[in-house]
């Protein structure tokens, strides 16, 4: 029976980041996915590395102050994949933060992200109103520029686990994980992979499944205690009248909640919702409420989406989100990610709940840091800030 490390199970963006910092760590690993790397939330996400303006207004400074360090570290080792963009504010009468608020965010926002490249941000001058994409300017009262990023998601993915495959992980996949014992000293793993049941140990098991992660937490014995969490569907569209000028932050005109408006591939990526979801996350789809949503964001802002319906568009798509289960909307909860172990100094299993895309190689650096008294020392190969990420083919 082969013994690894470090077991991952769930090859979305924190799964390929567990294991990469593993093996630039020094580490032996595996990950283990069950259909494609990407192949849930990590590929329906709304696609930014960003460091998450909005949670300035609930008071998440140290998430925004960690997002900026992450976007500024991926736009360098991921140059080919993290571009950074512009982004418009447009603010009309009725916008409910006028354009003093928004720059006294933006100037907390620079200073949080250390007066970086990337932190400038300034009125758009009114002349040069007609270059944003057809944007409706009656009652517009101004237009914020700043900068964020943008990647694909899924290559991000699979950029990340190529460069822990090049320092020797390994990747089980299309893999079923089936079972974790725990032992005194680490946990033994079974799943199935092209027709065979195979068994392996590990010192440290990794639950990074996402939506799944209770789904796998649920199949380790003795039984772990599972956190309190919500599943939240995301829905986005793709339509087929691109914007070009940069990516658009708008408020809902029906409940004020921000939605992008966004360059992709050749169309315009407009998301994203946020559902109450309870049911198999294998079976997550786009509601045709939430659609009718966002053609109505879209159709509020530019003129030229107006006759568009739901038969035009041309792609759709739905992800989970966890959260922590709460009384209040999903927009305004907390997104720090939740991290559980069977048990502290020397964790057999760590579980990973929630989390955002910009944030991926921090959380696997976290997890790096509470699994080490597990693993004990070995000679480091690399550091993931210096790991450069190629475009995978």
């Amino acid at each position: 029976m082969k013994t690894y490390d470090v077991i991952v199970v769930g090859g979305g963006i924190h799964g390929a980041g567990v294991l990469q910092a593993a093996q630039a760590a020094g580490y032996d690993g595996l990950l283990i996915e069950k259909a494609a790397l990407a192949s849930g939330t990590s590929s329906r996400s709304s696609k930014l590395i960003h460091g998450g303006l909005r949670y300035l207004e609930s008071g998440q400074f140290a998430l925004v102050r960690e997002s900026l360090r992450e976007r500024a570290i991926n736009l360098r080792i991921a140059a080919d994949l993290v571009e950074l963009k512009p982004f418009f504010i447009p603010v009309y009468r009725d916008t409910r933060r006028r354009p003093w608020q928004l720059k006294l965010g933006l100037c907390l926002y620079a200073l949080l992200g250390g007066f970086a490249a990337g932190t400038g941000f300034g009125a758009v001058p009114k002349r040069e109103w007609s270059t944003l994409d057809g944007l409706d300017t009656q009652r517009l009262d101004a237009v914020i520029r700043y900068y964020d990023a943008q990647t694909d998601d899924a290559q991000l993915t699979r950029a990340v686990v190529r460069s822990a495959q090049d320092l020797g992980g390994e990747l089980a996949m299309p893999a079923t994980f089936t079972r974790a014992v725990l032992t005194a000293d680490g946990v033994e793993v079974s799943y199935d992979h092209a027709g065979t049941r195979i068994a392996c140990r590990g010192r440290v098991f990794v639950n990074a499944a996402g939506p799944w992660a209770s789904r796998v937490a649920s199949a380790v014995h003795p039984a772990l205690s599972i956190p309190d969490v919500d599943l939240v569907q995301g829905t986005h569209i793709v339509l087929p009248l691109a914007v070009t000028a940069g990516i658009y932050y708008v408020e809902s005109p029906t409940d004020g909640r921000a939605v992008f408006v966004m360059p992709w591939q050749g169309a315009t990526l407009i998301g994203t919702t946020e559902t109450p979801y309870q049911g198999d996350p294998d079976r997550v789809q786009p509601l045709p409420e939430e659609e009718d949503y966002l053609l109505a964001v879209a159709a509020h802002y530019f003129p030229a989406f107006r006759d568009l319906t739901r038969r035009d568009i041309v792609q759709r798509f739905a992800g989970l989100r966890v959260l922590p289960a709460a009384s209040q909307s999903a927009f305004d909860r907390s997104r720090e990610t939740i991290f559980t172990t069977d048990r502290d100094p020397r964790p057999r299993v760590l579980c990973i709940y929630g989390g955002k895309l910009t944030g991926w190689r921090a959380a696997a650096a976290h997890v790096l840091q509470r699994i080490a008294p597990s693993l004990g020392p070995k000679p480091v190969r690399t550091s993931t800030d210096r790991l450069i990420l190629r475009r995978a083919e």
